[in-house]
């Protein structure tokens, strides 16, 4: 013998006819009722988002992954071009003086 499936919480009030409680008591049980059912419902999504990675927002990252690449590139041929020209003027000036 399986029970009946639970009555959805945000079409029916399952507090409704509970022989303790106010219609009061009852509403605002059902009002906590629907906040915990969308809190759950929340908390699995955000987790199904946070479990798989963003298409976009790695797309966009493997861009500018690939343009810092170029630009580490540039800056080392820089710096590289800056101290040979250094050294150019350094034994062209040495050469002068002796």
């Amino acid at each position: 013998m399986s029970s009946p499936p639970p009555p959805d919480v945000f079409t029916e009030n399952p507090y409704l006819n509970h022989p303790n409680l106010s219609s009061i008591e009852a509403d605002v049980l059902w009002e906590y009722a629907k906040l915990a059912q969308n809190l759950k419902q929340l908390k699995g999504r955000t987790r199904a988002l946070a479990e798989q990675p963003d298409a976009t927002l790695l797309a966009r990252l493997r861009a500018v992954e690939n343009k810092m690449g170029l630009i580490l590139t540039l800056f080392k041929a820089s710096v590289w071009g800056v101290i040979n020209e250094q050294n150019v003027n350094q034994d062209s000036t040495d050469d002068t003086f002796a």
